[in-house]
C-alpha cells in the first residue's frame, strides 16, 4: 500500500493529517474520518468525547452517495450531518450533498438543527418537484448545556448505550427528505455523561448481508463492544469490517457508521482530527 501524507494547520488547536491510501489495484477503499477529541466542562468534572467515521462506497463504484459533513457550531460544540441519496454512485452523490450542505449552511448561521433539517428537506422537496429522496441525520454535540441533539429523517434507528449498559434504539416512524410536502424531522436530546456510546449508520450497514445469511443484530452487536470499552475509531471500524465480511466484501449499497463514545477526562487538552481517504484511479 502506497500512502502520501498532507499535515495542516487549522483553527481551533485542530491538527488535520490527511493520508490518502492506494491498494494494489489503485482502486478506492473507503474513508475513515477518526477520531475528533476534545474534552468539555460537567457538572461532575469534565469528560473527553470521541466521534469517529468509517464509510465505503458500494462494490465497483468509485463514489459513495453518502455525504459526511461536520461544522463547529457558532455557540459552541459541533455538529455532524449524514446523508444518503437515494439510489447509488454519481447521481445519489449529487443529492446527498445538496441535502448535507444545505443543512451545514444553516447551522453554520446558529439556526436549530430541527429547523436545519427542515430547510434542508425543502430545498430537495422544491428543487426535485418530490421525486427524489434522502435520508438526514443530524448529530450534534451541545457544550452550552452538554447534550447531544439527534435529529433523524431516517426509517433506520440510532443505536444509543447508556453508562449502565442498557441498549436502546431510537425508532420512532421517521420519513427521508425531499418526498413528502410537510415532513419533519425526529428529535431527541440525550445527556452527555462518561460511558454513553451513539451509532448511526446509513441503510448498507442495517442490510448487509440480506439474503447471504442475515444481517447483523445491530443493537447486541453495538452492546457487545461498548462493553468491551472499544472507542469510537474501533468501533466505526469494526462495524464497517463485519458489514464487509457479510457482504464478502463487495457491497451491494454504500455504508456510513458514524460513532459517539463520551470517555471520564483524560488531562489531554489537544483536539485532534484524522481523515484518512481513499483516492482511486
Amino acid at each position: 500500500m502506497q500512502e502520501c501524507r498532507i499535515v495542516l494547520p487549522l483553527a481551533s488547536c485542530f491538527l488535520f493529517p490527511l493520508i490518502v491510501p492506494q491498494n494494489e489495484q489503485g482502486a478506492t477503499e473507503f474513508l475513515r474520518e477518526t477520531p475528533l477529541r476534545f474534552i468539555m466542562p460537567a457538572s461532575g468534572g469534565f469528560m473527553y468525547i470521541e466521534v469517529a467515521v468509517a464509510k465505503v462506497p458500494k462494490w465497483a463504484s468509485l463514489e459513495s452517495g453518502d455525504t459526511l459533513e461536520m461544522i463547529e457550531r457558532p455557540r459552541g460544540g459541533f455538529s455532524f450531518v449524514l446523508a444518503d441519496g437515494q439510489g447509488s454512485g454519481r447521481a445519489a452523490k449529487a443529492i446527498s450533498q445538496q441535502v448535507a450542505r444545505k443543512a451545514i449552511a444553516e447551522l453554520a448561521e446558529g439556526v436549530r438543527d430541527g429547523a436545519a433539517a427542515r430547510a434542508a428537506h425543502d430545498f430537495l422537496y422544491t428543487h426535485k418537484g418530490g421525486r427524489v429522496s434522502a435520508t438526514l441525520n443530524i448529530l450534534s454535540i451541545d457544550l452550552t448545556t452538554g447534550t447531544l441533539v439527534l435529529s433523524r429523517n431516517n426509517p433506520h434507528p440510532v443505536i444509543v448505550v447508556k453508562p449502565d449498559g442498557e441498549v436502546g434504539l431510537l425508532d420512532a416512524p421517521s420519513q427521508p427528505v425531499g418526498i413528502y410536502p410537510r415532513t419533519r424531522p425526529v428529535i431527541t436530546e440525550v445527556a452527555l455523561e462518561p460511558g454513553l456510546a451513539v451509532v448511526v449508520y446509513t441503510d448498507g450497514l442495517a442490510l448487509a448481508g440480506e439474503g447471504r445469511g442475515g444481517p447483523m443484530d445491530l443493537p447486541a452487536v453495538v452492546g457487545e463492544m461498548a462493553a468491551r470499552g472499544l472507542d469510537a475509531r474501533q468501533m466505526a471500524d469494526e462495524l464497517l469490517a463485519r458489514a464487509l465480511a457479510l457482504e464478502a466484501h463487495r457491497p451491494r449499497d454504500d455504508i456510513s457508521v458514524l460513532v459517539l463514545r463520551v470517555h471520564p477526562e483524560t488531562g489531554d487538552p489537544v483536539r485532534r482530527l484524522y481523515v484518512q481517504v481513499g483516492t482511486g484511479t
